[in-house]
């Protein structure tokens, strides 16, 4: 087990900490992401930020809106490289009418969690999510906080 997450983490190009922090996690889903060449080169480099980007159900298709890939100082100067555009997810359809349905709950959104490599291919895990209050965002950093002084605590005890 403990290689498996070694290789996801070698995989991994960006976590999208703020996503777990905002919201409660229902569902997530592996989907491709349309990108042209110089931004594989970028993500290669890891010039990537989703922290602020979130997905779009348009035209019974998704988007990734709002990410940002740094184009690289050496990339082709015949290609015009927008930063922020508007990036086309990859699913099949019956997955895109599931999404849909759990979006038109109440409360319910799709945010980009994590960007990887799978098998020479860029995916996207995206969740469903629903929005987190206040007093749950505390209650998270309380559990977390005691988390990490149980760990202390014990291994101050094997010493």
């Amino acid at each position: 087990m403990a290689k498996k997450n070694k290789k996801t983490s070698l995989n991994t190009i960006v976590v999208n900490k703020k996503a777990r922090h905002d919201y409660f996690i229902e569902q997530t889903l592996e989907v491709g992401v349309s990108l042209e060449g110089w931004e594989v080169k970028s993500l290669r480099d890891n010039k990537v930020q989703i922290k602020e980007s979130y997905v779009i159900l348009k035209n019974n298709e998704l988007f990734l809106f709002g990410s940002h890939i740094s184009p690289l100082k050496n990339a082709s100067t015949h290609v015009k490289a927008d930063p922020i555009r508007t990036r086309k997810l990859l699913l099949h359809r019956l997955e895109i009418n599931r999404i849909k349905d759990k979006v038109n709950q109440k409360g319910a959104t799709v945010v980009p969690l994590k960007l990887y490599w799978s098998k020479g291919k860029v995916k996207l895990e995206i969740g469903v999510a629903k929005g987190k209050k206040s007093h749950d965002k505390r209650q998270d950093i309380k559990e977390k906080d005691w988390k990490r002084d149980k760990q202390r605590a014990l291994k101050e005890s094997h010493k």
